[in-house]
């Protein structure tokens, strides 16, 4: 299931990106070579990267490519590693349960129930927030697939080589 997760994921993000270069193009032609702005594009290139960044975030969490501190971590061994690993999993996913998940389904529901659209594109400007429960619900997703194998075979040395290969 994760490496289905990461494949979709993966797919999702190159496609926002490549249209999020297209509409940056056009913008800057449009604004430059043609001297009328497109209004269209800009929006566009807002909110998808909006989504790039949050959908981004929850991938690079399933990758292990995130940032983090782990000057402590690095330093523990054993069962002390493998509880720190575990604690800093609960952190992660509160915040990625309480704030993205809930709090951004909060947000999306009331912009829902609101009727509000966006100004150049007209659609419910719930679509645009609705980035934030499911990158929320994704890091979830990931943070119970390390917690499960934490718990199977404790914290592992973690190495400065890649997560698998590019394409993995």
């Amino acid at each position: 299931m994760i490496r289905v997760l990461d494949i979709l994921l993966r797919v999702i993000v190159i496609a926002i990106f490549a249209v999020l270069v297209c509409c940056v193009v056009w913008q800057v032609l449009s604004r430059y070579a043609l001297g009328t702005p497109s209004t269209v594009t800009d929006e566009m290139a807002r909110f998808l990267f909006m989504w790039l960044a949050l959908i981004g975030g929850a991938y690079t969490l399933g990758q292990r490519r995130h940032l983090a501190i782990d000057f402590l971590t690095g330093t523990l061994k054993g069962r002390a590693r493998t509880v720190s690993e575990a604690v800093i999993l609960a952190i992660v996913a509160l915040f990625a349960g309480l704030v993205l998940v809930w709090g951004g389904a909060m947000l999306t529901l009331r912009t829902l129930a609101s009727g509000q659209v966006t100004p150049a594109l007209q659609i419910p400007m719930a679509w645009v927030y609705a980035a934030i429960p499911f990158a929320g619900l994704v890091m979830l997703v990931y943070c119970a697939h390390f917690l499960i194998d934490l718990a199977r075979h404790g914290a592992q040395e973690q190495t400065d080589a890649p997560v698998g290969g590019p394409l993995d």
